[in-house]
């Protein structure tokens, strides 16, 4: 259920890679392949994303957040499935890269694995979509778009005479468009494997001409389908309605007011427009940085970044997994917000292999996750993530 954008360029290259990695370590190739890294290129792969599919930079500014460090560190420890784990030994076995928890603001936790240090970036892999969604709201502030009830055609008019005609920016958001679509990671032949890997048309971006194809299944509004293809779109429609780059964008609204501690990397499509569903790479500081950002309410620099009520709606259940008539295999989310996957106790942005940021508003609580999972989407490992994160939040409870 958490996507990668498969069809982006790759690029050959030999770089030398520091730490506790090998002194010369190959890239592995890019495009689709990503599914397909073994574990050695997954750990290169993940921290150097943007040396292998092209990308945009997202400029960092003139000041960093400051995450001072509270003055307890937590130890959680639990017992999963009737195994006990502490930080250390899931880490191990989940092959985790990065964990970092913020109390009110303050790191109770941060430690690193597999050769990454704090100054290493990391793909999102679908943690973008949340990113993504929150650039809407940004734009609806700016008065770019009008509202979430407005048509996807209002702002990307080659869609009109397609499948998305008469659906509305909230139904992109909340993956109910109606819109025939196959996200299975396992099937080269599936939607998400073969929208965006060719220039289909001239002068169109790649998954418009992609999308603009597809039937339509069920009416919109009616039924969540998760689907990467969207969150593209999603992409290009704050693009063409803001009327800059997602990265320059993201760059004014975020990244530099609120004080991200490096540059971003934004991964491109074969058009050169930035996959709205996918991939940008940032430090496991700033990837806490933006969750709080979010349980701060969307204020950076001093001004409200997003409109009054943004967060707090877009958390919301928007999509009732108990309602639909199969829940998510994961079995760990209750709903869906605008790109949010609903957790108890909170919200989180997801991406495959094991990256997401958890939101706990009333523990006031961020927990930012990088890992590299042997399987995109398995099961056992959200539950043991969700296992994690609910350690965490215990620990977190009886600290100041």
């Amino acid at each position: 259920m958490r996507a990668i954008c498969a069809a982006v360029a790759a690029m050959a290259a030999v770089v030398p890679l520091a730490g506790a990695l090998a002194a010369q370590a190959p890239l592995p190739p890019g495009g689709a392949a990503i599914l397909t890294w073994t574990p050695e290129q997954q750990v290169v792969g993940y921290r150097e994303m943007e040396k292998i599919n092209p990308s945009h930079v997202i400029r960092r500014g003139n000041h960093v957040r400051e995450l001072p460090k509270a003055d307890t560190e937590i130890a959680p420890k639990w017992v999963w499935k009737g195994k006990a784990y502490d930080v250390a030994s899931y880490m191990a076995a989940m092959r985790t890269s990065g964990v970092l928890v913020l109390k009110d603001g303050r790191i109770v936790l941060e430690r690193y694995g597999l050769g990454r240090g704090p100054a290493d970036r990391w793909t999102s892999f679908s943690v973008a979509k949340s990113v993504t969604s929150t650039l809407v709201g940004a734009a609806i502030k700016d008065g770019d778009i009008k509202s979430l009830d407005a048509h996807v055609t209002d702002y990307i008019p080659e869609l009109k005479g397609s499948a998305y005609e008469g659906v509305t920016i909230r139904q992109l958001l909340t993956m109910t468009s109606g819109v025939k679509w196959n996200e299975d990671y396992s099937d080269p032949h599936s939607d998400v494997a073969q929208a965006g890997a060719a220039i289909l048309e001239p002068g169109v971006d790649p998954i418009v001409s992609y999308m603009r194809r597809l039937p339509r299944a069920t009416a919109p509004g009616s039924k969540f389908v998760y689907k990467t293809g969207e969150t593209d779109l999603v992409g290009i429609l704050v693009s063409n309605a803001v009327g800059k780059p997602l990265s320059t964008y993201l760059s004014e609204k975020i990244w530099a007011p609120y004080g991200m501690e490096q540059d971003g990397a934004w991964v491109d499509d074969l058009a050169g427009h930035e996959r709205g569903g996918c991939c940008i790479s940032m430090t496991l500081r700033d990837y806490a940085r933006f969750g709080q950002f979010i349980l701060d309410g969307g204020k950076a620099g001093g001004a409200d970044v997003l409109p009054a009520g943004w967060v707090a709606d877009a958390s919301s259940v928007h999509v009732n997994f108990s309602a639909q008539s199969k829940t998510p295999p994961e079995g760990v989310e209750t709903g869906y917000g605008y790109f949010w996957w609903l957790v108890p106790g909170g919200f989180a942005a997801e991406g495959i292999f094991g990256q997401e940021v958890f939101i706990y508003p009333q523990d006031h609580l961020v927990i930012a996750i990088n890992s590299a999972w042997l399987k995109a989407d398995d099961p056992n490992d959200w539950e043991a993530q969700a296992a994690f994160a609910e350690a965490v939040r215990a620990a977190a409870r009886t600290t100041r």
